[in-house]
């Protein structure tokens, strides 16, 4: 099986015009791409501009779609109404967002100044509350319905996490936000669903996360067991799906994709693995004996 492989046909997102936040690079630049594939027109914003515009380009030249790069930080409501209001002119309609921006730096939590704390904390939760306040906003007062809104947040917005407590505090903000809204908005035929994806290398966070030679010193891989991270389509399938009207009865659902990574670490016995099988033929012969 090819789980690199495109899942949908090539017109799935044919005339859905999606904004991807954060979408200049790694994933959000993945997901950019295919959405692009299926027909679909695609606003990618971050602050960096000329990032933007070059990977505006790239993604245009490879796919033969229509991308448009928006400066904005999504920390300034202000900023997020002036990209909606640009997306709104050049293509004359706004179908999805896909909140994805982010931020995240590994830290003892006693080692965070105030005002680190905020950073992570006004681009995940505060950013994601801004754009879907600004498009929900605009698509009910226009009485616009089957559309979508589409938030990555993380296994750990549920379990929490040490040593990237903003990180965590910030997406189970946002978890909350998708499941109250996919109630409360449904009535506006507006969508609300998250992904919670696992490790999926991208050369920009894993850097932040795992710099120096860590990543050398952490195998990722066996905290998984499917012994394997993540590919790029793998994610770029299930965002394409989600947004796409084939998935149009599923509403507040956080899809997990990560291999099975958090599951083994929340197994209270799943370190049981590491036990050689001689040592489980003494345990199960004593077991008999008893």
């Amino acid at each position: 099986m090819n789980f690199t492989a495109k899942m949908l046909r090539d017109d799935a997102l044919a005339d859905k015009v999606i904004v991807v936040t954060g979408g200049g690079s790694g994933l959000g630049k993945s997901m950019s791409t295919y959405f692009l594939e299926l027909g679909a027109k695609v606003v990618i914003t971050s602050r960096d501009i000329e990032k933007l515009t070059a990977t505006a380009k790239e993604l245009e030249e490879k796919t033969g779609g229509s991308c448009l790069p928006i400066a904005c930080d999504v920390r300034h409501y202000d900023q997020v109404e002036a990209m909606l209001d640009q997306t709104i002119k050049t293509f004359g309609q706004v179908d999805v967002l896909l909140n994805n921006a982010a931020g995240n730096f590994i830290s003892p939590t006693e080692r965070l100044s105030s005002n680190a704390f905020d950073t992570i904390i006004d681009i995940v939760l505060k950013g994601t509350k801004n754009c879907t306040l600004a498009f929900g906003k605009y698509w009910i007062a226009n009485n616009q319905k089957n559309k979508t809104v589409l938030n990555i947040t993380t296994t750990y917005a549920w379990t929490g996490s040490g040593y990237v407590v903003p990180s965590a505090t910030a997406k189970a903000g946002v978890l909350a936000m998708t499941r109250s809204l996919a109630v409360e908005w449904a009535k506006y035929g507006i969508r609300f669903n998250a992904i919670a994806p696992g490790p999926f290398p991208t050369k920009g966070a894993w850097d932040r996360l795992l710099p120096g030679d860590l990543k050398d010193k952490f195998d990722l891989t066996k905290k998984i067991p499917l012994r394997r991270v993540g590919e790029h389509q793998e994610l770029a399938n299930l965002a394409a799906y989600l947004v796409s009207d084939f998935s149009s009865f599923i509403n507040g659902e956080v899809v997990t994709i990560d291999g099975g990574e958090w599951l083994q670490g929340a197994g209270e016995f799943n370190m049981l693995e590491q036990i050689p099988s001689e040592m489980w033929d003494m345990l199960e012969a004593q077991n008999k004996k008893k």
